[in-house]
């Protein structure tokens, strides 16, 4: 019975390799992508963009379920929160509220994910990244809406 369990299981691995999934990067277009100093870009790349933007580097793990699925799931999720690629065109409102759950995750040390830090240690952001990252974030809530300054 339980060779029977094993060989379904390894079929199953097997045959969910072959279901397709949507890794794309939709093409980023310049004119409301985000642009800022290149402190906070080079930060924001190396710690952010995998999920944050159009730009994702698919890593070799993203083609191996089942980490597949939770790999895109992340990178879906991350897009709908906050697309750097697309931050000229977001809502005032929307921005306003992505802009202060920013500075919580950052000051908070919720992002990046640990799951993805345990395949990009480069990715780990140092007291100095979170306060450049914090600093900025803070002065475009200001920009935008400073009444919503906290």
């Amino acid at each position: 019975m339980l060779k029977k369990i094993m060989i379904g299981l390894v079929l199953l691995l097997i045959f969910i390799q072959f279901i397709p999934l949507d890794k794309t990067n939709p093409k980023v277009d310049e004119k409301i992508a985000l642009h800022a100093d290149k402190k906070v870009m080079g930060i924001l790349k190396r710690s952010c963009y995998d999920c944050h933007s159009n730009e994702t580097k698919w890593s070799i793990y993203s083609d191996i379920a089942p980490l597949s699925f939770e790999v895109l799931s992340h990178v879906n999720v991350g897009r709908e929160a906050l697309n750097f690629s697309k931050y000229q065109a977001i809502d005032k409102e929307i921005k306003i509220k992505r802009l202060k759950r920013c500075i919580q995750t950052v000051r908070n040390e919720m992002m990046p994910l640990s799951s993805y830090l345990m395949f990009h240690d480069e990715a780990k952001l140092s007291k100095e990244d979170r306060e450049v990252l914090i600093d900025w974030f803070s002065k475009e809530l200001k920009k935008i809406s400073p009444d919503e300054w906290m």
